[in-house]
């Protein structure tokens, strides 16, 4: 195994907010595995621990919506990744909106998009959720700034553990 970490601990991901509704429950949580997954169709896929609220509320749900922040967004990041939905009204404390069939958007994200949720896939502790983008948006403000990557969120204690 110390070969893959090897590997693995080279690794500096672009990390994302995923926010979900699903009948008046929201739910959040700050992501490190996620990627395009497919041309054409154009999907992405996000990676959502077993462990947190927001893949509890997820499993119920036909769309996630998937916010890239920068840098600068670091508060934005501590938020949705050192704090809990099980104990935490996250969206109290931030700019957010409906989109799509109900989605929540965070206002302050740099760029977003909702997803539809074509495929779910178990991958161990993690559950992939594959989504084909339905909308989407950007802040020109922030057109060009540095995206936010695992090198900058390692201070962020996780408000679940791993495992």
């Amino acid at each position: 195994m110390a070969a893959m970490d090897a590997f693995i601990d080279r690794l500096d991901p672009d990390m994302c907010v995923v926010t979900v509704a699903v009948d008046g429950d929201r739910a959040g949580c700050l992501v490190g595995f996620a990627s395009q997954c497919s041309i054409r169709p154009v999907r992405y896929v996000v990676w959502l621990s077993k462990a947190n609220h927001t893949y509890r509320v997820a499993r119920a749900a036909d769309r996630l919506a998937v916010h890239l922040l920068t840098r600068e967004q670091h508060g934005l990041a501590e938020l949705f990744g050192g704090e809990t939905g099980d104990r935490t009204d996250k969206f109290a404390r931030v700019r957010w909106r409906e989109e799509a069939g109900g989605a929540v958007v965070l206002e302050d994200a740099a760029a977003w998009f909702v997803g539809t949720v074509v495929l779910r896939a178990d991958g161990g502790d993690h559950v992939g959720f594959v989504l084909e983008p339905e909308a989407w948006g950007e802040r020109a403000d922030t057109d060009g700034a540095p995206l936010l990557r695992l090198s900058d969120a390692t201070s962020i204690s996780p408000g679940h553990p791993a495992d």
